[in-house]
């Protein structure tokens, strides 16, 4: 870098310049303007004002020529690491921090805390097993220690986490009507077209208690099993979902989680779509009123016989 003088008839300028290359040119850049020669004085004084802007240009070669050289860090291999002191920390979770607080899934949270009495954060709980389950799946203890690697370490202790399900299980119904109401906000829900389909989930147990009961195990196990019908949109996106009897037939599934779509979500013209499993006379009755359809498969075996008729073309 150079200190470089620009006259004029009128004044006299001061400019720090520094040759560059670019295209195979190689021209002059202004980095910087000091001013006027009146300027430079009132900067840096009038006893040897040039000489000590002079002095600056080298200072400022020298910091860029400092802030481009290599750093050489240094390690010991005898010192030890502080013990039970955190060195490291998982900030990837903040990615998925920012679809939950647009979905804003903690405003929920505070409603629902709002109307149960419990003293632990319910939001705490629910968004690291909303990061856990995403990041490192894992059993709910697990994911609590796991969560302690975060930038922000959980808020509660494990007991918390199951007073939580228990609380979040009542209020499921809230939770997925704001759910879709907040993120049709933020996004376009496909909702004329509807997907409903069942599931269920085995226990590796032999009594039958509550949801968890003998049925058909999609896997063919001899467990109890629990049942999960899911409606999701047009784009595959869940919509609703019911948690019944593992002994419930699926069929009865359908009728009552898509009223709570016509009350709670205010959907009232769509098509479903279902397998043939599901589509009985009484779901395909459902969804042939008020405006809404239906879709399904029909098995070609199970078809009644018909004749083809050949008709010939007739000469031109």
């Amino acid at each position: 870098m150079t200190l470089n003088i620009s006259k004029s008839k009128n004044a006299t300028s001061y400019y720090v310049t520094k040759s560059v290359r670019a295209d195979g040119k190689k021209f002059s850049k202004v980095v910087e303007r000091l001013g006027t020669h009146f300027e430079l004085i009132q900067r840096f004084g009038e006893t040897d004002t040039v000489q000590k802007a002079r002095e600056y240009v080298k200072e400022l070669a020298f910091r860029e020529k400092e802030g481009q050289r290599e750093i050489i860090v240094k390690y010991s291999p005898v010192k030890q690491i502080a013990r039970d002191k955190k060195q490291l920390y998982n900030s990837g979770y903040l990615f998925l921090q920012k679809i939950y607080h647009e979905l804003r899934i903690d405003k929920i949270c505070r409603e629902i805390q709002g109307r149960h009495k419990f003293d632990f954060d319910l939001n705490s709980v629910l968004s690291r097993l909303v990061y856990g389950r995403i990041l490192f799946p894992a059993s709910k203890l697990a994911t609590m220690e796991l969560s302690k690697n975060f930038i922000e370490p959980p808020k509660f202790e494990i007991q918390h986490i199951y007073r939580g399900l228990e609380v979040l299980a009542k209020e499921t119904g809230f939770i997925q009507s704001e759910l879709y109401k907040n993120s049709a906000k933020i996004m376009e829900r496909e909702t004329g077209v509807l997907y409903y389909d069942c599931t269920n989930y085995f226990f590796e147990i032999e009594q039958e208690e509550g949801l968890k009961q003998y049925g058909y195990s999609k896997e063919h196990r001899p467990n109890p099993i629990v049942q999960m019908g899911l409606f999701m949109d047009g784009d595959g996106i869940p919509l609703a979902f019911s948690i019944n009897k593992g002994n419930t037939n699926e069929q009865t599934t359908l009728k009552p989680l898509e009223r709570k779509i016509l009350s709670d979500f205010e959907l009232s013209k769509f098509v479903v779509c279902t397998d043939a499993g599901l589509s009985s006379a009484a779901n395909r009755k459902y969804n042939d009123m008020a405006g809404r359809a239906f879709v399904t498969t029909q098995s070609i075996k199970k078809l009644k016989k018909f004749t083809t008729v050949f008709m010939p073309f007739a000469p031109i």
